[in-house]
């Protein structure tokens, strides 16, 4: 009669368990022959049946988590042998049926605390790994089996090139992982996708979706540090036991995800790391020591295709997104700004942040408007705004200057930002001058049914300046006293002429083409401000 014996591996203590009886119960409730009261066990987990043959087969019982014999998942009854390994969870059950145990296991079939828990490889060393294994030796066959490996790789390649989308490169390495490593539980692809070392995961997948009820969206299953390990140091990691390994033992989550097996490497495109591919397996040390080396070189060589075609979809998302910013900012800024805004990446997360400028508002706005809006219909004021704002804003932009907003027939404009501008001031004035006398030389050629004038006000001064809205709509626009100072001018302002602020007054090199108005007193403003206006035409600087 076959005495069949369990060891099972605890923290660093080991315990040896006799099977007593023809039907042997394993599982997290007390009424199992086997107690196992851990994570990742099902109350009633597995069973051990001799057979009238004196076979000894294990039978999962609807588990959750599903129960492993050494590197494969037990579907039907499956016969145990001297030596095997049984997974039950986090739990490891080494089979004996010989009567001399201790000396009939080779020392590395056994369940071991200490050896074969994480192995650190030189990713360089293990890209050809995979193509060249056992060809040293001259066997024939052996070279065969390294040519047909050259040839799927080559395939691979073919097929990652023509992904277009990230989603599609994954689908390709899911579908290889899946065929040529049976071992393999789950894949993860994860992402620097801001170059700044933060690792984001993009997508994953499980080999059988009936094994797991369901894959976190937000990788919680995932190790990571060694994820970080991998992607910092350049090295593909290799690891069973992990709950053991004292590298990792900072972190607690290892237990809690379920984390026993794993494979990390980098996805490595010339100099730089842009990512990395992980997956994990139920597997034991014995398996690594066996298979996993091999097994790891291929995942390697894979992840050396797989980071072209990442690195040329990071290449492609970027130029996307500047594109998307440079349409976005170019309704604000002239073109020559927009290209610096992107050189210099001053676009976190594609806004500008609010920050506190010196700057000088402007504000045009058509005399008379309400009078002419009630002499011409909808479509031809729509017509005229059209028109006129098209030309005036040649003017801001000329003189790099920044559009607010339209605020019905007004343009509001400044100078001084997103970029400095110690000239501000000058800028607006020379900009006002300019857009006077455009529409004076666009109502000689009767521009319109009638002739227009604007009037134009400028205050400079601190605003916050950025980006300010919500997640549906954001507008770049100027906020603070300067502008409603600005706003308030606008209505003394004598048609077709511009009048300016004390403060911008003070900042101009050509004060003498400005005339006192006198002091006003506008609401909301307690305290009387200077206005100045152009008294004759100066001399306008070019940009």
């Amino acid at each position: 009669m076959t005495e069949l014996k369990l060891r099972l591996q605890e923290g660093n203590t080991e315990r040896t368990v006799t099977v007593a009886q023809d039907v042997f119960t394993i599982g997290r409730l007390p009424e199992c022959d086997l107690y196992l009261p851990f994570g990742g066990v099902s109350r009633w987990h597995a069973r051990l049946m001799k057979t009238a043959a004196n076979i000894w087969m294990i039978e999962d019982m609807g588990s959750k988590n599903g129960t492993q014999l050494n590197d494969r998942l037990v579907t039907s009854p499956q016969q145990v042998r001297h030596g095997d390994i049984i997974w039950l969870g986090d739990v490891s059950v080494l089979v004996l049926l010989a009567d001399a145990l201790e000396t009939a296991i080779p020392k590395r079939e056994r369940v071991d605390s200490s050896e074969h828990r994480t192995i650190f490889h030189n990713v360089k060393q293990l890209q050809e790994q995979w193509i060249q294994a056992d060809s040293q030796n001259g066997d024939i066959s052996n070279k065969d089996k390294s040519i047909a490996r050259l040839k799927d790789l080559v395939n691979i390649a073919k097929n990652l090139s023509a992904a277009a989308s990230i989603e599609a490169i994954f689908s390709q390495v899911q579908e290889v992982v899946f065929r040529y490593l049976n071992s393999i539980d789950r894949l993860a692809l994860l992402i620097d996708i801001s170059g700044g070392g933060k690792l984001e995961l993009l997508n994953a997948a499980t080999r059988n979706t009936c094994q797991y009820e369901y894959l976190p969206n937000d990788g919680s299953w995932i190790s990571r540090s060694i994820c970080q390990k991998v992607f910092e140091e350049k090295v593909a990691i290799q690891t069973a036991d992990a709950q053991h390994d004292e590298r990792f033992a900072g972190e607690h989550s290892i237990l809690v995800k379920d984390i026993r097996s794993a494979m990390a490497v980098p996805l490595w495109d010339e100099n730089k790391v842009v990512g990395v591919l992980y997956a994990d397996a139920h597997l034991s040390s014995y398996h690594w020591a066996k298979e996993g080396e091999e097994e790891l070189s291929f995942f390697s060589a894979l992840a050396n295709l797989v980071a072209s075609s990442v690195q040329r979809w990071l290449l492609a998302e970027k130029l996307k997104s500047e594109e998307v910013i440079r349409h976005r900012l170019e309704r604000y800024h002239s073109p020559a700004v927009v290209q610096q805004l992107i050189a210099v990446g001053a676009l976190p997360d594609g806004r500008l942040p609010p920050r506190e400028s010196e700057i000088s508002i402007l504000f045009a706005d058509i005399v008379g408007f309400t009078a002419i809006s009630e002499r011409f219909t909808a479509n031809e004021i729509a017509e005229l705004l059209n028109k006129l704002f098209e030309e005036m804003l040649q003017e801001v932009f000329a003189y790099g200057g920044t559009l607010d907003k339209y605020i019905g027939d007004c343009i509001m404009a400044f100078f001084g930002a997103p970029e400095p501008q110690p000239d501000h001031a000058e800028r607006a004035v020379s900009s006002a001058m300019k857009m006077l006398t455009r529409l004076e030389r666009l109502n000689a050629s009767n521009f319109w049914q009638e002739p227009l004038q604007l009037r134009i006000a400028i205050n400079s001064g601190k605003a916050v300046v950025g980006d300010v809205g919500s997640s549906q709509r954001v507008d770049y626009t100027a906020l603070g006293a300067t502008i409603n100072l600005a706003a308030r001018m606008e209505a003394i302002c004598p048609p077709g002429e511009c009048v300016v602020s004390e403060a911008t007054y003070r900042m101009l090199s050509k004060s003498s083409y400005f005339q006192e108005m006198g002091d006003y007193r506008f609401k909301g403003i307690d305290r009387l401000v200077k206005v100045y206006k152009i008294c004759q035409q100066p001399q306008i600087r070019k940009m």
